[in-house]
């Protein structure tokens, strides 16, 4: 399934860079729109995809069943391109998995001829720069071209020179630790064998890791919901499967239930959680800030206070479900303004502030939201917004239109963003709302 689309130089934002590519990091839902609005804009682009596939790490929950239906997660120039096809959008009600998202929409967008020819996978971004200047060099700054330094998966190290940089990688692979300070835990190398990433797949490839054991989840978020509600399935079918889970406060209330989400596949997540404690089959334990993890035989045990007292907890295999944090290492030499609390862009970070907005109550924003001090530089995505957990889909199509947009100096068009999101009541403090 490809069509041909038309990649001959227009004209751009002036500027001496105009001639360079823009450089997309992260071939996932937001940086394949980027791609398409590139692309459906005739300004040439290189995509850099750490992974051996598209969407690498949509594929590692792929199991999981999302949260929203197919008519928030299909970008609209992505859809006029492929429909070009003869490509059929999913019904609009029906909510996919992971597995479906990537089979039905995303590979066949990066296999559009015009996009999958710029793809570069098992390519890793290890640093991004400017031609000759570190962060504190400013004369000249803004016509010097980016360079992207990347290893592949040979090894080999080599450079890209772009004019624009956008860093739609994600922030699945950066997980938040599972001490309360938000360090590791004391001890974490000597039992991170046990220690296993969100989401893994309790029902399917990874059930035997978790069958017959003592399973301790991690986190108060929707990625805890879905594991908990998996394992409490597995225990079902296999004797000796036993669950705790566990939270810093006193209630999980970001997987509570509520009447008023438009999401109703996320109120019903919270509900089943509830009723499976109420039950039994869910041991809580809340209110434990854990400071330190050791190995106790061939399990770990967790260690810290709970209600300000000593407290410990003994488990087979823990699964880290406390969330996800943006990977900044690798923009050092970048100016960057971020909010000093949920990472995200400053003039972005008080209209997600999970502490007043939900998923569906973040305002429309776009380029101007996402700018940094460095000019042509932008982070979008679940990345852009830092801490935060309140991020869909959606919003990063209308981040990556108008970036994009602006970029081909289009300013009117990159002003006009618009954003229709569902009601969604409470957040998932794990970003998992897409």
């Amino acid at each position: 399934m490809t069509t041909l689309i038309d990649l001959s130089p227009r004209p751009v934002a002036q500027s001496p860079l105009a001639d360079l590519p823009v450089i997309v990091i992260g071939a996932g839902p937001v940086g394949l729109a980027a791609a398409a609005h590139l692309a459906d804009r005739g300004i040439a682009f290189v995509v850099l995809e750490a992974g051996g596939d598209v969407a690498a790490q949509v594929r590692r929950w792929g199991h999981t069943t999302l949260f929203s239906p197919w008519r928030y997660l299909v970008d609209p120039v992505a859809e006029r391109l492929l429909s070009a096809t003869g490509w059929i959008t999913p019904a609009d009600d029906v909510v996919p998995t992971g597995h479906e998202l990537v089979d039905r929409y995303l590979a066949p967008l990066a296999q559009l001829s015009g996009i999958a020819e710029r793809i570069r996978f098992g390519t890793e971004v290890v640093s991004v720069s400017r031609r000759g200047m570190d962060r504190t060099r400013t004369a000249g700054r803004a016509q010097a071209p980016f360079v992207v330094r990347v290893c592949d998966t040979d090894g080999a190290v080599t450079e890209l020179t772009g004019r624009a940089v956008i860093d739609a990688s994600g922030t699945y692979a950066s997980p938040n630790p599972l001490a309360s300070s938000g360090l590791d835990p004391l001890g974490v190398d000597a039992a991170a064998d046990r220690i296993v990433h969100a989401l893994p797949d309790v029902r399917g490839a990874d059930a035997d890791a978790f069958a017959g054991r003592h399973t301790v989840v991690v986190g108060a978020g929707h990625s805890a919901a879905n594991t908990l509600i998996a394992l409490a399935e597995l225990a079902d079918e296999r004797p000796g499967t036993r669950v705790s889970w566990v939270i810093r406060n006193a209630s999980a209330v970001r997987v509570s239930s509520s009447p008023d989400d438009e999401l109703p596949d996320r109120a019903r997540l919270g509900a089943r959680v509830d009723a499976l404690v109420a039950r039994g089959a869910v041991h809580l334990v809340d209110s434990f800030e854990i400071a330190a993890v050791e190995p106790a035989g061939s399990g770990v045990r967790l260690l810290g206070t709970r209600r300000d007292e000593p407290f410990s907890l003994d488990a087979d295999v823990v699964v880290n479900a406390t969330g996800f944090r943006p990977d900044l290492a690798m923009l050092r030499e970048i100016r960057l303004e971020l909010d000093a609390v949920v990472e995200a862009p400053r003039r972005l970070a008080p209209l997600i502030d999970p502490n007043d907005h939900s998923c569906g109550t973040v305002a429309p924003h776009g380029f101007r939201e996402l700018s940094h001090p460095e000019p042509g530089f932008f982070i979008v995505g679940m990345k852009s917004y830092g801490r935060a957990p309140t991020f869909l889909l959606a919003t990063g199509y209308e981040q990556v239109r108008s970036v994009t947009a602006w970029l081909d100096g289009d300013v009117d068009a990159a002003q006009q963003v618009r954003l229709q999101l569902p009601a969604t009541g409470v957040c998932s403090s794990d970003g998992c709302c897409a």
